[in-house]
């Protein structure tokens, strides 16, 4: 096969991927060791996120005339993409979670619900909870102020039942 079709093998391949993301977040993983690395696509396989390195060249070609078009400009030196496609922001979190652990990895860019964050900014969509954590919170918020209104009402009726919530057959 030619050069030109291997090459357009790869950027519809990964314009496939763009097409089902909801998500793209470029990294840096310059200076991390084979553990780290493997231990970091685990992770983001088990979360059903693809991790995959590919020449900035063919990124490039990939993401003209796409919402992710603006990463263009992050596609200088090392570049690792993870390609999320259930959870908006579950790549930029879990890859956030090993910033302690691996020093070395660092944020480039990302591509989060077709908007374009820098650096900073994908930092700052990784501090936001999943939409499940999210959800979890709000039923939370919507549970307690029921709970507390029913055990205001079982003490009310305690209190005019003489204190005692004894059944008929211990009294």
């Amino acid at each position: 096969m030619p050069k030109v079709e291997q090459k357009q093998v790869v950027i519809n391949e990964i314009k496939g991927k763009l097409d089902k993301a909801k998500s793209v977040v470029l990294v840096d993983s310059r200076g991390l060791t084979v553990a780290q690395d493997t231990a970091l696509r685990k992770i983001l396989r088990e979360a059903g996120i693809e991790y995959k390195v590919y020449k900035n060249s063919m990124m490039n070609f990939a993401v003209q005339d796409t919402v992710f078009s603006g990463l263009s400009e992050y596609l200088a030196g090392p570049t690792a993409a993870a390609f999320s496609y259930e959870d908006s922001t579950t790549a930029a979190n879990l890859i956030n979670k090993q910033l302690k652990a691996m020093p070395k990895l660092e944020f480039k860019a990302g591509v989060v619900d077709n908007v374009l964050y820098n650096a900073e900014g994908i930092r700052a969509v990784a501090d936001i909870p999943s939409k499940d954590e999210l959800l979890a919170k709000l039923l939370g918020s919507f549970k307690a102020p029921m709970a507390a209104f029913a055990r205001l009402v079982n003490a009310v009726s305690e209190s005019k039942s003489g204190g005692s919530a004894e059944s008929p057959a211990e009294a």
